[in-house]
């Protein structure tokens, strides 16, 4: 066997040491002998070689030759196969481990196989773990991790197909784990064109991180000893920008899905940078969905949104957004601020931006943010625009749906009741056409399908007189196709009177409404209002929230619709199968009527008969955080619209807009702050289980 070495390496001096050095060196490599567990065989035979060295060296016609050999270019020591280990170790104590292990590696590969259970076997299985290990620290070093990982890998391999030395085995794998994260950077930190190394990085990191169990480390696992949770933020925040803003992306989404919430805000900040970044705004949706469905404790999601919302160009909404906001010191500076409050918001929004969104990428260049160019550019011009007429179009298609489906429910049940009217009718209590409203009185209007309490007594001469025309009618025709003579004459003339039966019919169902709602009208307008207006004057939004601001929940009146109480409204299961607005609208009314008693700090909140218990639970958890900061809200809400926006057997979604006014006030009577909106846009969503509708959950500021 040739090693790559010489005499003056081996012994460990320079060429240039005089004997008298070259005797020291050798004492003391004699003295200084391997105690790894090497065999007495092979330690002396390391002896013997260091020996002839030195009186090689030490002789100065023998060292003569010896230096003539080098300028001439040879290289390398030739041992004996006998003498072979004892080389290998003296190559691994003259500082060339790598060369050593690879060496030590394939003497253990056949041919060169030892045979089992020699000692040959065994000092080679020793040097090679030893070799592994001290090789793995060089390129470590040098910070080549990756390489130091397989030196690590190869020698675990070779311990495991030898089936010796378990305990040093666990050592080498032990530091194998450890390199991990150190292979992982050395690999994303190469040239993105070496693709294969950068996407073994990757795996390699998200292997890492789901193994953790995400990127809050819930899982123990091997990594635990050694790498902490402050160690591994410290190393990912290292790691973050060698990754592409797109890799970080698909790594954070997939973390996400495993249920790591901390990926889930990552992702949002990686979409809000690609969306803003490479002007994409329809990521800027995609991170606002996220963000709306994150549950993160401690985050105040409100002016995130906010400027996701002011980069849509939605400045109403970024601006409730920032009002709704639970941080009180940005709430004050908003308020203080001495120029105007859009001004205001896009400089949180520009900071945020530069400061939190847009740095930690591969390939996003980190620069001032110009909110200017980004309003400016026609592609985010455009889609705005269409943004702004697609909601436009969702608008009107939504209203004139809902209108169908109102007109449509009520022909339907007009069409109804008229029929039954007509079936039940006894045609043999019918005298002559002259004494037909006479006779009608005497009948029980209560076995007609027409419900007066639906009209509350406001227009029963009205539907009396409606009857009457349509039992007329009905018996004119009746008597009219009897004479069979006329019809035989001219049969035409049967539809001209099916066609003046409809035609009074619906003359009379529009006089019926309109005296309907005239009643109505003159109900409201005899109740006392609670802004004296005059009676030709409209009563505005801005009127309403100043009074609402004057009244405490329990005096609080709608101008347009009757005092809200817990009494008004029980709370009773809605077993519907497909409720009405009305009842949608009660139902709604009574949770916010509870809750706002319940942040008031005046009564419990008991409403899981309509109500999911983790809605429940937000709010308990809300009035618990309260506590603890001292204060209670008093909260006025009030449904100025309620529409349907879809509607199945299990789900249904209602557009509501609120008049809202909510007070902060400590224990101690101390106001704190105030927000209004006029109107609040809520949807809220209800769910059908257990034979009965459930408010389940509710998005604000739509």
């Amino acid at each position: 066997m040739e090693l790559p070495l010489d005499h003056f390496r081996l012994i460990g001096v320079s060429p240039s040491a005089t004997a008298e050095e070259i005797l020291r060196a050798f004492q003391l490599r004699l003295d200084k002998t391997p105690d790894e567990g090497f065999t007495y065989e092979v330690l002396t035979q390391r002896s013997e070689l260091l020996r002839l060295t030195a009186d090689l060296l030490t002789d100065p016609e023998s060292r003569r030759e010896y230096e003539n050999l080098l300028l001439n270019g040879a290289s390398g020591l030739e041992f004996s196969s006998n003498r072979e280990v004892a080389g290998l170790v003296l190559l691994w104590e003259s500082g060339y481990p790598k060369e050593a292990f690879k060496m030590t590696r394939k003497a253990l590969q056949p041919p060169q196989t030892p045979a089992l259970g020699s000692s040959r076997e065994a000092d080679l299985t020793l040097l090679a773990a030893l070799t592994a290990r001290d090789s793995a620290i060089q390129e470590q070093q040098l910070r080549s991790y990756s390489n130091a990982s397989d030196f690590l890998h190869e020698g675990i391999q070779l311990l495991q197909r030898m089936g010796k030395l378990g305990e040093i085995r666990k050592d080498l794998e032990e530091d194998l784990a450890s390199l991990l994260p150190y292979r992982i950077l050395d690999l994303l930190s190469r040239d993105l064109n070496d693709q294969e190394s950068h996407k073994k990085g990757l795996n390699m990191l998200e292997n890492l991180i789901v193994k953790r169990g995400g990127l809050e480390g819930n899982n123990k696992s091997e990594y635990g000893n050694y790498l902490n949770q402050k160690e591994f933020e410290a190393f990912f925040q290292q790691i973050k920008p060698y990754l592409t803003v797109q890799e970080q992306i698909d790594l954070f989404l997939e973390l996400q899905k495993r249920g790591s919430l901390e990926a889930g805000f990552l992702a949002f900040l990686s979409l809000t940078a690609i969306g803003f970044s490479r002007r994409k705004p329809e990521k800027l949706f995609e991170a606002r969905r996220i963000l709306k469905k994150l549950n993160l404790s401690g985050l105040d999601s409100m002016p995130l949104i906010g400027c996701l919302d002011l980069l849509l160009a939605d400045i109403d909404q970024a601006s409730a957004r920032f009002s709704s906001s639970s941080d009180e010191k940005l709430r004050d500076w908003l308020n203080n601020y001495p120029g105007n409050k859009l001004e205001a918001i896009c400089i949180f929004c520009k900071n945020w931006l530069e400061n939190d969104v847009l740095v930690g990428f591969r390939d996003i260049e980190s620069k001032e943010v110009d909110l200017d160019s980004w309003f400016e550019d026609r592609e985010i011009q455009e889609f705005i625009e269409k943004l702004e007429k697609k909601s436009n179009k969702i608008t009107i298609k939504s209203n004139l749906l809902n209108q169908q489906i109102n007109t449509e429910s009520s022909i339907k049940k007009t069409t109804e009741d008229f029929d039954s009217t007509l079936d039940n009718f006894d045609e043999r209590r019918l005298p002559w056409p002259g004494g037909i409203k006479q006779e009608y009185e005497k009948l029980d209007i209560q076995e007609n399908k027409f419900n007066e309490e639906m009209f509350k007594n406001k227009s029963i001469e009205i539907y009396k007189y409606l009857i009457e025309k349509i039992a007329e009618l009905k018996f004119s025709f009746g008597e009219f196709l009897k004479d069979k003579e006329i019809i035989s004459r001219s049969p035409y003339l049967i539809y001209f009177y099916a066609f003046l039966i409809l035609f009074t019919f619906g003359i009379g169902i529009g006089i019926l409404r309109n005296n309907f709602k005239k009643s109505i009208q003159d109900e409201t307008v005899a109740k006392k209002p609670l802004i004296a207006v005059d009676k030709n004057q409209k009563v505005s939004k801005k009127d309403i929230v100043q009074e609402i601001k004057k009244k405490p929940i329990n005096e609080l009146k709608s101008i347009t619709e009757k005092p809200i109480s817990i009494n008004s409204f029980e709370v009773k299961e809605l077993t519907n199968p497909s409720p009405t607005l009305k009842e949608i609208r009660n139902l709604i009314n009574v949770w916010l009527l509870s809750k706002s008693n319940y942040l008031a700090g005046k009564s419990e909140i008991s409403l899981s008969k309509i109500v999911k218990s983790g809605l429940i639970d937000r709010t308990i958890e809300e009035r618990q955080n309260d506590i603890k900061k001292g204060i209670y809200k008093e909260i006025n809400s009030l449904i100025s619209r309620i529409d349907l926006e879809s509607q199945t057997s299990s789900r249904i979604a209602v557009l509501v807009e609120l008049d809202y006014l909510e007070r902060i006030i400590k224990n101690s009577g101390e106001f704190v702050n105030e927000t209004s909106f006029t109107p609040l846009k809520v949807k809220y969503i209800l769910g059908f289980s257990n034979k009965s509708w459930k408010l389940v959950d509710f998005v604000s500021g739509l």
